[in-house]
C-alpha cells in the first residue's frame, strides 16, 4: 500500500516494524511489510527513525508540491542494477534501436488513448460519431511515427510534433464527453486553469514517483533519455516511460468526473487556476490507488498495474543489455 501524509502538521515515526502516524487527535499504526511508499503532500514533521526504516526496506520517500509536481525523494544510495545498463543507454541513444525505443514509448501511449476512447464510445451511442473521428486521426498518426527511419537526434522533432498533434485531438475528445460544469480547453500546468486539470496534474505527479522508483530498481538511469533532451538535473527517462503509463492517471480523473464524484469544494482558487485542496488529494489518490491495484493482463500474466511499471522497466534494462551496438571510429 502506499502510505500517505495528507494533513498539515502531522508527524511521522517509528514504532518497533511500524510507522506510527499521529494526525491531529488520531494515532495509526501500519506494519513496515504492508507500505510499499510514503507520500508526503504537505507540511509534516518526519523523524529520522522514520526515515531510516523506510530506507531499510526499501520503502521511497516521495514529496509533493501543491500541483502534484515531486520535488524530492529519499531513496537508498546504491544502484538497482549494473553500470553496463546505464552505459548501453549512452550508447543507444545515439544509433537506429534507440529510435525504435522511443517511437514504440509513445506508439502504446497512443494506443492506451484510443483504446480508452473506444471504452468510452460505447455506451455514448449520441457522441459515437465525434469520437470515431478521434480515433481514426491518432490510428493514422501511430502509422506515421511507425513509419519514421534513422537516429533519435535526426527525429525527435517529428516524433514530438505528431504526440502533441495526438494530444490534441485525445484531450478534446475526452472534453466533449465531460459534464457541462468541468468542461476544459486543452491541458495546463502549474497552476491548472481549470478542475480537470488540477486533478490530472496531481495524478501524473503521483505516476512520477511511481516510474522513477521502477526505473531505479531495475538499474535505468532516470537522467539519460532518449525522447526528452538531458537538462541540468532534469529525469529525462522518467519523462520518457511516464508516456505508456498516463492512462492510469487519465482514466482514473475521468471516472471521477463521469461518475459524478467531483465537486467543486475538492478546490481551491489560486492566481491563474486551481489546486487540490486536502479532500481533493484524498478523493484523487483513494481513487489512484484502487486504480494500481486493478489487475490486468500483461505479457500472458494477471498482474496489478502498479506492477506492470517495474514490469516494463526491468523489461527495458533487458533488452539494453542484449543489444550490441556497433561504435563507428573515425580516423
Amino acid at each position: 500500500m502506499q502510505l500517505v501524509i495528507n494533513t498539515y502538521g502531522s508527524y511521522l515515526r517509528k514504532n518497533g516494524d511500524c510507522f506510527l502516524i499521529k494526525n491531529e487527535d488520531k494515532v495509526y499504526e501500519i506494519s513496515v511489510k504492508k507500505v510499499d511508499s510514503i507520500m508526503i503532500t504537505t507540511s509534516a514533521y518526519l523523524s529520522t527513525d522514520a526515515l531510516k526504516l523506510a530506507i531499510e526496506n526499501n520503502i521511497g520517500v516521495i514529496f509533493l508540491d501543491e500541483f502534484g509536481d515531486p520535488y524530492g525523494r529519499v531513496w537508498h544510495s546504491k544502484l538497482g542494477s549494473t553500470v553496463l545498463i546505464r552505459r548501453k543507454q549512452l550508447e543507444i541513444s545515439a544509433v537506429n534501436e534507440g529510435l525504435e525505443l522511443a517511437k514504440g514509448w509513445i506508439v502504446k501511449k497512443i494506443e492506451n488513448q484510443m483504446d480508452f476512447l473506444d471504452r468510452l464510445k460505447r455506451p455514448r451511442e449520441d457522441k459515437a460519431e465525434k469520437l470515431e473521428e478521434s480515433l481514426r486521426r491518432l490510428e493514422d498518426m501511430t502509422q506515421r511515427i511507425a513509419a519514421l527511419t534513422g537516429t533519435i537526434d535526426e527525429r525527435r522533432g517529428t516524433i514530438m510534433a505528431f504526440e502533441g498533434a495526438a494530444g490534441k485531438v485525445y484531450f478534446d475528445a475526452l472534453n466533449y464527453i465531460m459534464p457541462e460544469r468541468f468542461k476544459f480547453d486543452g491541458r495546463s500546468r502549474s497552476p491548472a486553469k481549470d478542475e480537470f486539470n488540477a486533478l490530472l496534474n496531481y495524478g501524473y505527479g503521483v505516476l512520477y514517483s511511481l516510474v522513477e522508483k521502477a526505473c531505479i530498481i531495475a538499474g535505468l538511469d532516470p537522467y539519460i533519455g532518449f525522447l526528452h533532451t538531458d537538462n541540468y538535473n532534469k529525469k529525462s527517462l522518467v519523462f520518457d516511460l511516464i508516456e505508456m503509463f498516463r492512462i492510469f492517471a487519465e482514466e482514473t480523473v475521468v471516472y471521477l468526473f463521469s461518475g459524478r464524484k467531483v465537486k467543486v469544494e475538492h478546490f481551491d482558487e489560486v492566481k491563474g487556476g486551481f489546486t487540490l485542496n486536502k479532500d481533493g488529494k484524498a478523493l484523487l489518490i483513494e481513487a489512484l490507488n484502487k486504480t494500481f491495484d486493478e489487475t490486468i493482463r500483461y505479457k500472458g500474466r494477471n498482474i496489478q498495474k502498479r506492477n506492470v511499471v517495474q514490469f516494463e522497466c526491468h523489461s527495458i534494462a533487458n533488452g539494453l543489455l542484449k543489444v550490441k551496438v556497433k561504435v563507428k571510429v573515425k580516423v
